[in-house]
């Protein structure tokens, strides 16, 4: 008899050679172990969180695309591939430049280092994956050939710059920089279930998903590691901003939404308003609107409203463009403030129209 290989198999008293591939099945990953196991309450805390700071765009059950193109926080590939620190990132400092603001204390965030693992435990036990041993070296390929391939196959909903259309972002820095080559390519090869990104390991080859995934990481340059110097809130005393002025008088459309043009028209004229900044209080650390007040999405208005008069106008804004601001106003409205309305373009829509916003101070921590 022929030797396949060294694997043998004794059956009833015979030695039988069979081929290692129709006896076992080589999987492409090692697993790992999976991560510390949430006690009962830490859990019931963790939920609590998900459904306070995270439910209003990733979707009460972790579903996303619900506001501003929010991934999908059960999608078996990413959970496979990226717990804890893909997950415990983004969340702790947020994704630059895109409406995922920081929700870790230090940088102005609602949550404690503990609650920020802790809910990075809970997606994942919810999600009930086992974890992936990925590789951290980085992937070779041709980085001209991975654009053309990313504008034909990609461009359309990551756009075209990496920005972010109908999905999420790319060319973000702090993505790349928090998330390694293979990350992304298992990302492309296998796609996001339960979400419009779908698996191109039928579709493309091998060299071509490296070729994608170098392209992407071309784009990580000139990231720098930097710590946000954090400002103390407004006073009650400060929400009104020109208390001598004129009331605005807008013309809203659908009763709710004021342009960027008409604000900033109102702000330059001095008129009488108060602006909620309703992000999460990291981002409006980072860059807000001058004058505008921290009032995050998620607050207890019985706690904010303090200091609010309902006779002054009130304009409300965020990053998704409206989601957050006006889920926020709509509360208000529900508690009788009448006097309100929602930046329809979001801030940024306001920056890109060349409108001005306080810029944080970041102090570089890169040499540190």
């Amino acid at each position: 008899m022929t030797i396949i290989n060294k694997l043998t198999l004794i059956l009833c008293g015979c030695i039988i050679l069979l081929p290692h591939a129709i006896f076992a099945q080589q999987s492409e990953y090692s697993t790992l172990p999976p991560p510390r196991k949430l006690t009962t309450e830490q859990a019931k805390v963790a939920e609590k969180n998900y459904q306070k700071y995270c439910a209003l765009c990733h979707g009460a059950d972790r579903q996303g695309h619900v506001n501003d193109h929010a991934p999908s926080l059960r999608s078996k590939s990413l959970f496979e591939s990226g717990v804890p620190h893909a997950i415990l990132r983004p969340i702790s400092y947020g994704r630059v430049d895109t409406a995922m603001g920081g929700y870790l204390d230090e940088v102005g965030g609602p949550m404690t280092l503990d609650e920020t693992w802790d809910l990075t435990y809970w997606l994942f036990e919810k999600a009930g994956y086992q974890r992936l041993k990925l590789s951290t070296n980085p992937i070779q390929g041709d980085i001209k050939r991975g654009e053309q391939v990313y504008q034909k196959e990609c461009a359309t909903c990551h756009g075209i710059k990496g920005e972010g259309v109908t999905a999420p972002a790319l060319g973000n820095q702090s993505a790349l920089a928090h998330n390694t080559d293979e990350f992304i390519r298992h990302a492309i090869r296998y796609g996001r279930q339960d979400t419009p990104m779908k698996s191109f390991k039928d579709k493309l080859s091998s060299d071509n998903i490296n070729n994608i995934t170098a392209f992407l990481r071309s784009k990580a340059s000139g990231w720098k590691m930097g710590k946000t110097v954090l400002k103390a809130f407004p006073t009650p005393d400060k929400y009104v901003i020109n208390k001598q002025g004129d009331d605005p008088h807008f013309k809203l459309s659908d009763d709710m939404f004021v342009s960027s043009d008409d604000l900033n028209a109102a702000l330059n004229s001095k008129k009488k308003m108060v602006l909620l900044d309703t992000r999460v209080p990291s981002v409006w650390q980072t860059a807000h609107i001058a004058g505008s007040i921290p009032f995050p999405y998620y607050a207890d208005l019985n706690e904010t409203v303090e200091g609010i008069p309902k006779d002054v106008q009130i304009v409300a804004y965020c990053s998704c463009p409206r989601a957050a601001a006006e889920h926020t106003i709509n509360k208000l409205r529900r508690k009788g403030y009448t006097r309100t309305a929602v930046l329809w373009e979001g801030i940024f829509g306001w920056i890109q129209m060349g409108y001005p916003v306080m810029r944080g101070d970041i102090e570089d921590i890169a040499n540190k």
